[in-house]
């Protein structure tokens, strides 16, 4: 695997950039899989997320293959990452997931839901009195929390759920081209620690990612040393 940060060129006007890339996510995955080399047996093998802590556009990227290390006006940084996984690992952690339930409507068709507009409705939140309704962080962070220990058994690892902060939540339209309809989809963000259970099975949900929406920038796992 290599883990790779895509930055702009100092010399890059950002503005034009922002309206070729950056305008929505599915335009960030198209540009990111141009870094590749051109392969028509390939799938898409890359996992990517989008930096909101920089001034500029900049993207990390974990992927099989290692781009390629200049697509003017961007730069590639990348390094081999084979991080050494042990059960018992604890590890801290930044994801940024489409978390999302299922449920059946009233015919029976099963239609995704958002985690945090899911617990509004269960809750009742619009017939609460104002007074007594809990306040957006306290449901991203209760939604959340249990959207994460749900899936972490599976993929190898459990969380301290005191030592976790969510947060971030976004709501979000994509246009694929030639698409008149927008995608629609949130985003939550995850901070904090993670002890490793299985790693093998770890490993691998490095490399898959956890939940859906991936090709909108979502589901890369960040991790570095406690």
């Amino acid at each position: 695997m290599y883990l790779s940060r895509i930055s702009l060129s100092p010399r890059a006007d950002t503005q034009q950039v922002a309206r070729q890339v950056c305008r929505d996510a599915y335009r960030e995955h198209q540009f990111l899989w141009r870094l590749f080399e051109e392969d028509p047996d390939a799938g898409r093998d890359f996992l990517f997320r989008r930096d909101s802590t920089s001034s500029r556009p900049r993207f990390f990227l974990l992927s099989q293959r290692p781009p390629r290390q200049t697509y003017s006006p961007w730069i590639a940084e990348s390094k081999s990452f084979d991080p050494r996984l042990h059960n018992g690992q604890r590890l801290v952690f930044n994801l940024r997931a489409n978390a999302v339930v299922t449920r059946r409507d009233k015919e029976g068709r099963q239609i995704r839901h958002d985690v945090v507009m899911d617990l509004k409705h269960r809750i009742g939140f619009k017939d609460m009195p104002p007074a007594e309704r809990p306040s957006l962080s306290a449901l991203i962070q209760e939604a959340g929390t249990a959207w994460l220990q749900k899936r972490a058994e599976g993929n190898g690892f459990s969380i301290s759920p005191e030592a976790l902060r969510v947060e971030g939540y976004q709501q979000h339209r994509a246009f694929k081209k030639g698409g008149r309809q927008p995608i629609r989809y949130s985003t939550l963000d995850f901070t904090g620690l993670l002890t490793i259970n299985d790693a093998e099975v770890f490993r691998e949900t490095l490399l898959s990612g956890i939940g859906p929406a991936k090709a909108f920038g979502c589901g890369l796992l960040l991790i570095r040393r406690a």
